[in-house]
C-alpha cells in the first residue's frame, strides 16, 4: 500500500499524544495514513505489552488511519544499529511514505531521541539500493526515500517551525488518547501512579494545544509539536495546535515546507 503519511513512534500512545490531530485532519483530507509503533511499549509501569497493544489498535481505529502495525524492538534498550535499522527501512520500502512523522530530536525519555536519530537514518538509508531487504514474499525490495521527515514535540516544549489548526479534532484526539486506558486517567486503576496517569496530565496537555494554537483571529487547537528532519536537508519541528504568535500556521503537511523552512524548524499542530 502506497502511504502519503507514515507515524512513527517509539511507543504505543506516542503518536495520539503527540500528532494524533494532526493525523486526523490529513486523514479528513483523504490523505492515507500508517502507524508503525517501534517497540511495544514493554517496560511501561502500568499495563502489558499485549494489552497496549489491543489499546493501540483501538487508537488506530479512531484515528482513522489505514493501517497500524508493531515492531519488537526492545523498549528501553534499542539503539541506533544495522540490525534495529533493517525492519524499519523494511517498512519504508513496503508503504513508500512520502512524509514521515518520527520522535522528537530531544525529549525527557531517551527512547524518543533515540527512535528520532533511528528513524531519521534509516529514511536516508532505506534509499541506497546496495542495502538489500526482502518483502513478505521474498523478493527484494525496490529503494525508497521519503522526502521529508517531520519530528513532533512531545514532552518538552521546543519551538516551533509549523503548527496545524487541529480545532475541529481536539475531541477525536482525545478520544484516541484515551483509547490507552491503562495509561492515563482511571480512578479505578489500581496499579502505581506515573506522571502520565493523572487528570492533570490531561488537562496540562490541553493547555499545551491551546498554548501552540494561540494564532491568528481566532483561538485554535493545534497538535504535532513537532521536530521535523528531512532525509536530505536539515531539521524541522512540529505540533499540534489549538489556536503561537510568530509562528506561521502551516497548510496541510507536503515535502514543499521544507524549502520555506530554516534547518531546525519545529512545527506545532
Amino acid at each position: 500500500m502506497k502511504l502519503d503519511i507514515l507515524a512513527i513512534g517509539a511507543h504505543p500512545d506516542d503518536i495520539e499524544l503527540s500528532c494524533g490531530g494532526t493525523i486526523l485532519k490529513h486523514v479528513s483530507l483523504g490523505y492515507t495514513v500508517g502507524i508503525l509503533d517501534l517497540t511495544r511499549g514493554e517496560l511501561g509501569t502500568r499495563g502489558s505489552a499485549e494489552l497496549r497493544t489491543v489499546e493501540a489498535m483501538n487508537g488506530a481505529r479512531l484515528l482513522g488511519v489505514k493501517f497500524r502495525e508493531q515492531l519488537t524492538l526492545r523498549d528501553g534498550f534499542f539503539s541506533v544499529d544495522e540490525q534495529n535499522m533493517l525492519p524499519i527501512i523494511s517498512k519504508i520500502r513496503e508503504f513508500q511514505p512520502e512524509i514521515i512523522l518520527a520522535n522528537a530530536l530531544d525529549d525527557r525519555h531517551p527512547d524518543h531521541s533515540r527512535g528520532a536519530k533511528l528513524v531519521h537514518e534509516a529514511c536516508f538509508f532505506s534509499g541506497l539500493i546496495k542495502i538489500e531487504t526482502l518483502d513478505v514474499n521474498g523478493r527484494i525490495q525496490k529503494p525508497w526515500r521519503p522526502k521529508t521527515v517531520y519530528h513532533y514535540i512531545q514532552d518538552r516544549a521546543l519551538k516551533p517551525d509549523l503548527v496545524f489548526d487541529i480545532s475541529d479534532f481536539v475531541e477525536q484526539k482525545y478520544a484516541a488518547i484515551m483509547a490507552f486506558k491503562s495509561q492515563f486517567f482511571d480512578p479505578t486503576n489500581t496499579e502505581p501512579q506515573t506522571p502520565i496517569s493523572s487528570a492533570d496530565f490531561l488537562n496540562a496537555l490541553r493547555g499545551k494545544d491551546s498554548v501552540y494554537g494561540r494564532y491568528g483571529q481566532r483561538r485554535r487547537r493545534t497538535d504535532c509539536r513537532v521536530t521535523v528532519a528531512s532525509a536530505r536537508i536539515g531539521f524541522t519541528a512540529a505540533a499540534d495546535a489549538v489556536g503561537v504568535p510568530g509562528t506561521r500556521l502551516a497548510h496541510p503537511l507536503h515535502p514543499a515546507h521544507l524549502h520555506h523552512l530554516s534547518p531546525a524548524a519545529t512545527i506545532f499542530s
